[in-house]
């Protein structure tokens, strides 16, 4: 008998596939506004972080449109594309929340193994996103590099490769358009500052308080993704 294999799927994505079918059914017509987050949170019982990475999936397919001070209408067909998200695409407040836990790691570890070439990397990086910023520039690159300065410090390969998996992800097209709404040049500007209070823990050799800021850092970066459509700079 033929059959074809079962993949388990990430839980935005069983979300979104219910979302999709009732869209499809015409439980929710073309201009339709789908219910609130914290609605469909509760009747699917998941938490609201996978509710929003389900109706971004759902954005960059097509199917529905976030409009900023308003809320997510349905798309007409026309707009929808054929292909879906992939399937291995991770959920960005997800990572979010797994960064917190190996990167909070990798930063006490560098603070107890830093040399002056990584501090001097990390701040070279942290100069290039200031640079970046002022020219209105989303400081990806110098991000990047600050956090991979970090795990180089720790002197394992496997973590290295892990970390850089982890922010390489954040390229792929869920990440890429919940960044769209949210990230500014004010909220980059923060995330400068966060990043300075994790190089000078690290700096000082204190490896709790590198724990603590990058903690603090992956935490805010979590709010400012979970903040209110209604705080979104712009329709994507």
């Amino acid at each position: 008998m033929p059959v074809q294999s079962i993949e388990p799927q990430r839980l935005y994505r069983q979300i979104a596939d219910q979302l999709r079918a009732l869209i499809a059914q015409g439980e929710f017509a073309t201009g339709a506004r789908l219910p609130a987050e914290r609605d469909l949170a509760r009747q699917f019982g998941v938490s609201r972080p996978s509710v929003r990475e389900a109706l971004i999936a759902l954005e960059v397919e097509g199917w529905v449109e976030v409009r900023t001070g308003s809320g997510v209408y349905v798309q007409d067909r026309a707009h929808r594309k054929a292909a879906p998200v992939a399937a291995h695409e991770w959920g960005p407040l997800e990572l979010i929340r797994a960064r917190r836990v190996v990167e909070g790691e990798t930063a006490a570890l560098a603070a107890t193994h830093v040399r002056r070439k990584h501090v001097d990397a990390m701040t070279e990086a942290i100069a290039q996103m200031r640079e970046l910023a002022d020219r209105n520039v989303m400081p990806l690159e110098g991000d990047r590099a600050f956090h991979l300065a970090i795990v180089e410090a720790c002197d394992n390969v496997v973590l290295a490769e892990t970390v850089q998996g982890f922010w390489d992800s954040r390229k792929g097209p869920i990440f890429s358009r919940l960044g769209g709404h949210f990230e500014t040049v004010p909220s980059w500007r923060a995330a400068i500052v966060e990043h300075e209070a994790v190089r000078d823990a690290i700096a000082a050799r204190d490896a709790a308080a590198a724990r603590t800021a990058m903690h603090e850092h992956m935490d805010k970066a979590h709010q400012r993704f979970s903040a209110s459509w209604r705080r979104a700079r712009r329709t994507a």
